[in-house]
This record gives C-alpha cells, structure tokens and sequence, in this order.
C-alpha cells in the first residue's frame, strides 16, 4: 500500500484510486484472456494460509528493522510518513484501503503481469517481473523499493506455488492491516512516538 504523498489526503480519492486499480487489473485479463489461477487452494486454505503468511511477513519485516538490517534514513523516514498517514485516518478507511490493495494489486502484479510474462518466458521470468513492477510502483526510496521487490517476490512464488490468486489477495490485505495496527498501535517497535501526527 502506498502512502499519499500530500497532507490533504482525501479518504474518498485514496479508495477510488485503489478501487482504479482493481479495474485496471481486471481490464487487462478481460482484454488479453490472461488465464488467473483460482483453484489452487479450497477458501478455508487460502483464508488460513493467507493470513498466517501476511502475519508472519510481517513479523520478518519487524524483525528485521528492530535488528537494524533496514535501518536506512529514508526507510525510517517512510516508516515515519506511514505513521503519520495511519493515524489521520479512520479504520474503516484504513480497512478499505488494505482491503482494495490486496485485491487490485495482486490482480495487477501477480495475475496480469506475472501471469502475462510467466505465460510468455517462463514462471521464473514472471515472478521477477511482477516483483520488479510491484517495487517500482512502491518505490518511494531505495530501501523501499528492495523491501517492497522482495515482498513481491514472495507474493510471486506463492501464486506460482499453490495456484490461487485469492491466497496472495489475503495475504496481502492482511499484511497491509498488520503494518497499520502495528504502525498506529505499537508505533515503539520502531522507535517512534506514538504522538506523531493526528489520531
């Protein structure tokens, strides 16, 4: 989920706009018949294994910032701007936001793109892609770009893995409301002050 570079962030334009995203995922798999792999896993699986996964990514990515493997400034300043974005909006929206961005996103990078090129030049191939387009398109800084490539790499092989786009759907939203509950409730583990910005 990327974050709204401008201080008047619009709650309505941010769930458009990922809303935006969801068509502009589905056009193109309407457009080009890109084959989306559904029937990997039954609900129950991909719920579970979505929510466990988008959990347990997140434990690594807090582990790894509390042991100072991503320490960078401009990581830690994105970590600040998140912060801030996280506690000046409501939880239904944030709800929306986390929600809409795992669906639109992971139709986009993974089903789309990943699917397209994978069907093309191979699944390694694909799974680069879709994880090289997902860090540009989350590319806020250097730091940032490799976390969010590596984040979708793993997304990458998880779709190749099991065959459900649903599973890396959840996986997603749950990661992304994992890093605003942690964000806007335990905002210490990251050595920030919980009266940072509004909320």
């Amino acid at each position: 989920m990327a974050v709204q570079r401008k201080r008047g962030f619009s709650p309505a334009v941010g769930l458009l706009f990922q809303a935006g995203i969801v068509v502009l995922g589905l056009l193109p798999l309407w457009l080009f018949d890109i084959p989306v792999a559904t029937e990997g896993l039954p609900v129950l699986g991909y719920l579970a294994w979505g929510v466990a996964g988008g959990v347990l990514t997140y434990g690594l990515l807090l582990l790894l910032s509390i042991t100072d493997v991503l320490s960078s400034d401009s990581l830690q300043k994105h970590i600040r701007d998140l912060h801030r974005f996280v506690r000046s909006q409501s939880w239904p929206v944030l709800i929306g936001l986390a929600v809409l961005a795992g669906v639109g996103e992971e139709l986009l990078f993974r089903a789309v793109i990943q699917g397209w090129v994978g069907e093309h030049l191979g699944t390694v191939t694909g799974v680069f892609a879709g994880a090289v387009v997902f860090g540009l398109a989350h590319a806020m800084s250097r730091a940032y770009f490799l976390v969010a490539t590596a984040l979708g790499a793993v997304f990458g092989v998880a779709y190749a893995l099991t065959d459900s786009i649903q599973l890396v759907m959840v996986w997603h939203a749950v990661y992304d409301l994992v890093v605003i509950l942690v964000l806007r409730r335990y905002p210490q583990l990251f050595g920030l002050s919980r009266s940072v910005g509004p909320g």
